[in-house]
């Protein structure tokens, strides 16, 4: 497989040692970057622009232009260095989301804001030549989270949802008896209930769950949304002065439904989707972690039932079932050898039949920690999720860094995908690794 790595955040810690880092990671195979967020970090931890915007872009758009900011030209100018390193190498090159702080036009008029984003793609995109396209987070995302969790949950209307669900015309008390409905019945599960109608598929489920009109109205609704959101930005795109490759990051298959992230509908609009290959316990974003929540808040709510009816219930929800893991404790204890043969490999056999094209899928790769809290996940774990989804016909994969790369995840990755790293201290050395003088109270050794 062909690995790209994610340049995130702070843009700082990649810039002044990028050469060697970039042969580094030429030689285990690395062939593309993405970097973002587009800004530069003050000493009073605050953060400015990586460039100037040209206002006569967001004119001919008809938004409004950010604010002005203060720059930092050294920090620029050693930016678009280490760009221009990346393409002489004719690595692939994107930039992760684009900087706000632009206008927009009306709802009736824009209600998924996406000239106001086109402008901010258009103006980075003549910023920074040297990249392809940009990619968009979460593109179109509805919540997933049945607890409320990283700033949501799933049965809510956040109040910048209600503006625009008004705009697109869309019948709210409708959708708010919907919810209603739905999470009444989510606190009225029985063990009767669930024994009976989890395991009869989706016939019974619509029993179980008990959906009736309003509730159908609210899931039609987040899909529309979703769509329309994809749609517009898609429209918007076409219209630039180049061609500007456009990227998605939705959550894995098993999740696509509930956050109206259709793998399908997103294959026409996006040139790459990078589907999340993120299984962490705890943290935000996780399989485990999500899995886990929601059968800790369905056993809240509903005390009659055992764990067992509680993951009987996702399992009738989304459809996945977790090999090995009958318990919440049994989560604690690791990943097994089946959740890699059974639950990557299929997630990744989702993703690639559905979109149809296996040049457009590239996963996108973490094992917890920074920047989602996640319990960090081991080499064995990495090299697992790896191997199986090149098995499943993965051709390329993002890793995400967690703040850098460890030298056992730079090990796995090389080893994998190009020349194997030779731990040499006095050259690249991943930072999130200590090197092994660093435990030497600073003493050299007196011969080799």
């Amino acid at each position: 497989m062909i690995p790209w790595i994610f340049t995130h955040s702070p843009l700082e810690h990649w810039l002044p040692d990028y050469r060697r880092t970039f042969d580094a990671w030429e030689d285990g195979g690395v062939r593309g970057i993405v970097f973002g967020y587009l800004q530069f970090m003050q000493d009073d931890g605050t953060s400015i622009p990586t460039f100037a915007p040209d206002l006569e872009v967001y004119k001919s758009f008809g938004v409004s232009p950010p604010p002005e900011a203060p720059r930092d030209l050294e920090k620029e100018k050693q930016l678009h260095a280490m760009l221009d390193d990346a393409a002489s190498r004719d690595w692939h090159i994107m930039t992760f989301s684009v900087p706000g702080g632009g206008g927009t036009r009306p709802l009736e008029e824009d209600p998924y804001g996406a000239a106001g984003f086109a402008a901010s793609v258009q103006d980075t995109m003549n910023a920074y030549p040297q990249a392809h396209g940009v990619i968009i987070d979460g593109p179109g995302e509805q919540h997933y989270e049945l607890a409320f969790h990283h700033g949501g949950e799933l049965l809510e209307i956040r109040e910048h949802e209600r503006h625009r669900f008004a705009a697109l015309g869309k019948d709210i008390p409708r959708l708010e008896r919907g919810i209603a409905h739905l999470r009444e019945r989510l606190h009225n599960l029985t063990p009767s209930l669930v024994r009976y109608h989890a395991p009869g598929g989706m016939l019974a489920a619509l029993t179980l769950f008990d959906i009736n009109e309003e509730m159908l109205y609210w899931l039609r609704t987040r899909q529309q949304t979703a769509l329309g959101y994809m749609q517009a930005v898609r429209a918007q795109l076409n219209q630039l002065n180049r061609k500007v490759e456009l990227g998605g990051i939705p959550r894995t298959a098993t999740f696509s439904s509930l956050t109206a992230q259709n793998y399908q509908q997103m294959a026409s609009l996006f040139d790459y989707i990078f589907p999340k290959h993120y299984f962490w316990h705890r943290g935000f974003d996780g399989m485990y972690g999500t899995i886990a929540r929601w059968v800790q808040k369905l056993s809240e709510w509903n005390p009659t039932l055992t764990e067992a009816d509680c993951f009987a219930v996702v399992t009738s929800l989304f459809g996945i079932e977790l090999p090995g893991v009958h318990s919440l404790m049994d989560m604690e204890l690791g990943f097994p050898e089946a959740f890699f043969s059974e639950v990557v490999w299929g997630e990744t056999r989702r993703a690639l039949e559905a979109i149809g094209d296996d040049d457009k899928v590239v996963a996108w790769v973490s094992t917890g920690r920074s920047p989602h809290a996640g319990d960090a996940m081991t080499a064995r774990d990495l090299h697992n999720i790896l191997t199986t989804s090149e098995r499943a016909g993965l051709k390329r994969f993002l890793f995400h860094p967690d703040p850098d790369l460890g030298a056992t995840e730079w090990r796995v990755i090389s080893g994998l995908c190009g020349n194997l790293w030779q731990e040499d201290p006095s050259g690249y050395w991943p930072s999130d690794t200590q090197k092994p003088d660093a435990f030497s109270g600073g003493r050299k050794p007196s011969r080799s």
